[in-house]
């Protein structure tokens, strides 16, 4: 890596040639993205990047760069020191815990195709070290990958195996563990933190980001949907050894190898049941889109804890824009967390962030509005996974938005405006939601 910097403030930007090579480019800065707003990325709006972070290179689009010497934003699309040499932008994809504050910035060629779906973080390079805009929301080191050794994993799995050998559900997770590297899985065989437990082979939204079912196939999926419904003592099953082991555990239904598991209500209920006739500890969480209130209130009376309620927007259009719901909208989803709240359950919100649209001012009225008439517990800020280029263009299809405050100030107005809501990326045992 080249290290000249002018202004020792800025960082450098990176770029990449063709064969998928990384390189920073002497005499020009990186620069993030926040819909519309361009911004050169220096050593105030970056930190290091965070271990277990990667770096992509984005194919059919063009480099938006500051020239350190001409003091502006340029479009680039060959290497000023080598003509002939076609370069690309580079993202990072950061880990859990962290929330861009930036995207990569760039424009499309006319045919470029749908990103995958990750989420892309405006990213540079300076002293000696890649450097990301992010912002630390978790501090838990619940999917760090130098706590996840791969031999404890097998060695876990190895474990569960012959405790469980006729259960189909833990055959999903193994696979979800050791073939798809999900987290998650992986925690339940290290007999830590969170368990997942996929249900549902069925959904009522075509979520524009869905990672395991892309009617449209405009873009990959990410891993196979769960094609069976466990029964009920399945489900159990794999619950009860995860509380049994962990202190202050979470077990969690609705995952991104599932549908949503208001679907699987009927195989959730009596799962719960069972879990709650055996022991009253640990926390059963459910992560739902929440459009059915009357389903959610049942499985509240069997025993449900708390819920995380994914959210892109709390604006009706831009909802509709990004999770295309079918049959229900997104009163709906207000009257569940009503619901929730007047049985006094716990409810946090997976608010999926992008960079421009997440931080305009109608975008932070609508959610401060919200906040307002209906009590929430925890934000889980989530980087959106999907082209935040294309999401943009969506959301402003659909609705207004106006230049970005930033995502650090939108932070520091619901701290200051609702002191009493907490913030993170991860589910949380429901005595840390108090």
């Amino acid at each position: 890596m080249n290290s000249k910097n002018k202004n020792t403030n800025l960082v450098n930007a990176l770029v990449s040639n063709t064969e998928g090579e990384i390189f920073d480019l002497e005499g020009y800065a990186a620069v993030g993205m926040a819909g519309q707003q361009l911004v050169p990325l220096t050593c105030e709006n970056t930190i290091k990047m965070p271990f277990g972070g990667e770096l992509m290179f984005l194919p059919d689009r063009i480099p938006l760069l500051y020239n350190m010497n001409e003091e502006r934003i340029e479009l680039i699309d060959t290497n000023p020191y080598f003509p002939e040499e076609p370069i690309f932008p580079v993202a990072a994809f950061n880990s859990p815990g962290y929330v861009n504050s930036y995207a990569c910035a760039y424009e499309e060629d006319d045919d470029a195709d749908f990103l995958p779906l990750f989420s892309y973080g405006a990213v540079g390079w300076h002293d000696e070290s890649f450097r990301s805009s992010v912002i630390l929301v978790d501090s838990e080191r619940r999917q760090d990958l130098r706590l996840m050794n791969p031999e404890k994993v097998k060695s876990g799995v190895k474990e569960i195996r012959k405790k469980m050998p006729s259960n189909r559900l833990e055959k999903h997770l193994e696979k979800c563990a050791l073939e798809y590297g999900c987290p998650a899985a992986k925690n339940f065989f290290l007999g830590r933190y969170e368990a997942p437990l996929p249900t549902s082979v069925s959904c009522n939204a075509n979520c524009l980001g869905c990672i395991s079912l892309q009617k449209e196939k405009r873009v990959s999926v990410c891993q196979e949907r769960i094609s069976f419904t466990p029964k009920p003592e399945e489900i159990a099953e794999i619950a009860l050894e995860h509380i049994s082991k962990v202190k202050n555990s979470v077990v969690s239904f609705g995952q991104g190898c599932e549908g949503d598991p208001i679907f699987a209500a009927h195989v959730i209920e009596p799962a719960i049941k069972i879990i709650r006739s055996q022991t009253p500890d640990g926390t059963i969480n459910m992560n739902t889109n929440a459009s059915k209130p009357d389903v959610i209130e049942t499985l509240f009376n069997a025993g449900l804890d708390t819920i995380r309620v994914s959210i892109n927007s709390v604006r009706e259009e831009c909802y509709e824009a990004y999770f295309r719901p079918n049959g229900y909208t997104i009163s709906d989803v207000k009257k569940t967390i009503d619901t929730a709240n007047r049985m006094g359950r716990l409810v946090s919100i997976n608010y999926l962030n992008c960079p421009g649209f997440t931080d305009s001012p109608e975008e932070i009225d609508a959610l401060f509005n919200f906040l307002e008439n209906h009590t929430i517990s925890l934000i889980q800020w989530r980087n959106l996974n999907f082209d935040p280029a294309r999401y943009y263009k969506i959301m402003c299809d659909v609705s207004a938005n106006t230049t970005p405050i930033g995502l650090k100030k939108v932070l520091e107005l619901i701290r200051k405006s609702f002191p009493d809501v907490k913030h993170g990326y991860f589910n949380p045992p429901k005595e840390k939601m108090i």
